[in-house]
């Protein structure tokens, strides 16, 4: 069973919000998770993720695998570390 983690809609029509959760990557996006391990509002000015850290981080280190947006929410949250851009840099060829 491959797990993931990722948002869940929970908002009405026209105002989103998401449940961040732990589920099976097979199952539908709106079905039952294993864990909610937080919230996500697009439309908050402040305060737009409530996430439980600990929560988050156990899943990863037990093989979790969370989806690209999930993925910036927990960077943004300091659970994963993000790469600098140095580390990302490349060595540019010289043009002939």
């Amino acid at each position: 069973m491959a797990v993931k983690i990722r948002l869940k809609r929970v908002g009405a029509k026209k105002k989103p919000f998401y449940r961040i959760v732990v589920a099976d990557s097979k199952s539908a996006r709106d079905s039952k998770a294993i864990e909610e391990l937080g919230s996500y509002n697009p439309k908050a000015t402040e305060n737009a993720v409530i996430l439980d850290v600990e929560k988050a981080a156990q899943w990863i280190k037990n093989g979790a695998q969370p989806t690209d947006t999930v993925r910036s929410l927990l960077k943004n949250a300091g659970v994963i570390p993000s790469e600098s851009n140095a580390d990302k840099t490349v060595a540019a060829e010289p043009v002939e």
